[in-house]
């Protein structure tokens, strides 16, 4: 994808949307409510906003474009996947009384520090791809109850089916396991040791800082503890490096990631010599894959993308969520509330979508794994 047509394009349609330019009628015939999208559109983590965020856009274009009596816009806000930047951001969405609901949060991090602001205001959020357990997780004190719902898997599911993904084909294998100490990428990994202590052995395993930019010694005691499948819980800002480095000093086993490395950017951040072969989980698969050549079409006209993005499917099911809201009448914060915790709505691949009483999806989801191939990340099969 590029980046920076997803940039110009798919941001300036949300600002078109935000301020009403698609409506095509008065301002006087039609109510309007607004959504706003919050995840990383800027600094180092963007592409994974932006790989999403066109989804959410084309859901309400489409919506918009029935010119329905209650119109919707969408409005951004950037937290850049950064837990401190979302603690600011969070208490503008919530002030703001025509917000009746969050699209996101793109980042298991931000979703925790905006919880506090969007508990007190009674602001519903379906996050597109924040899968940390414990934001669902009643006995957890950073849980998202009773506002926080997601369409993704959390990484009770993902995190043993990256393990497995990781070792497919792996004769004896002997795991290296590394997190970023993030919210997001420590309990991934933690999740995988049952399921890497089922399939082999887990010979090291190391946590250090997502500002970390020197990899020498983590490379060094990688490559003494004789570990061929290396397992990376964070995003792709360090993982790039971090294995770019792994192969410099001659480490030649598999190289595995989650869905925070899962970026159509990261070949490019990692150089193609270094992506080659990278294996990486998901719990989404293609969006084009589920859209007739019209509605890629159509997708691409209003976004200006040509290939969705991972968990823009997710992010056009969470837009539709409200969507499907809005269409029964539920225009303010406590009926959009009601609304999306009872209700049963219908996913892009006609899937039925229904949030538990902890706000993650009935049943889960299946967790796709993904490949790098000759500088393209490309679906494989079901982890």
């Amino acid at each position: 994808m590029n980046k920076k047509i997803v940039s110009s394009l798919a941001i300036t349609a949300a600002a078109a949307l935000a301020f009403g330019v698609v409506a095509t009628a008065p301002a006087s015939a039609a109510t309007t409510v607004t959504l706003a999208y919050e995840g990383p559109l800027t600094g180092s983590n963007a592409q994974l906003g932006q790989d999403q965020i066109p989804g959410a856009i084309w859901a309400i274009d489409l919506y918009n474009r029935t010119n329905p009596k209650v119109k919707i816009k969408l409005i951004n806000a950037d937290s850049q996947c950064d837990p401190t930047v979302a603690a600011n951001v969070a208490p503008g969405i919530a002030a703001n009384k025509a917000v009746i609901g969050v699209i996101g949060t793109a980042c298991s991090g931000e979703a925790r520090n905006s919880f506090p602001a969007f508990k007190a205001a009674g602001l519903t959020m379906v996050a597109p791809s924040a899968s940390a357990f414990s934001l669902t997780d009643p006995t957890a004190p950073d849980n998202g109850l009773p506002v926080f719902h997601r369409v993704v898997a959390h990484d009770g599911f993902q995190a043993p089916a990256l393990a497995r993904y990781a070792a497919k084909g792996v004769k004896g294998p002997k795991f290296y396991l590394v997190d970023d100490q993030s919210t997001y990428g420590a309990p991934l990994i933690d999740g995988t040791i049952p399921q890497a202590k089922k399939l082999g052995t887990i010979v090291g395993e190391d946590s250090v800082p997502d500002t970390t930019s020197d990899w020498t010694s983590v490379v060094a005691k990688v490559k003494a503890s004789g570990a061929n499948v290396v397992i990376y819980g964070g995003y792709t800002p360090q993982a790039a490096p971090f294995f770019k480095a792994l192969r410099d000093g001659g480490y030649k086993g598999i190289l595995a990631a989650g869905d925070g490395v899962n970026t159509s950017d990261f070949p490019d951040l990692a150089g193609k010599a270094t992506a080659e072969g990278v294996r990486l989980t998901a719990a989404d698969v293609p969006f084009a894959s589920v859209l007739t050549k019209k509605q890629l079409a159509d997708f691409t006209k209003v976004t200006g993308v040509k290939i969705p993005g991972l968990y823009s499917m997710t992010s056009y099911n969470a837009a539709n969520i409200f969507i499907a809201c809005v269409k029964k009448g539920a225009t303010t914060r406590p009926a959009i509330q009601k609304c999306v915790k009872s209700d049963t709505f219908v996913g892009a691949r006609g899937e039925k979508i229904k949030f538990d009483k902890n706000g993650d999806i009935v049943g889960g989801a299946a967790v796709g794994g993904y490949v790098v191939k000759k500088g393209v990340i490309v679906y494989d099969a079901v982890a």
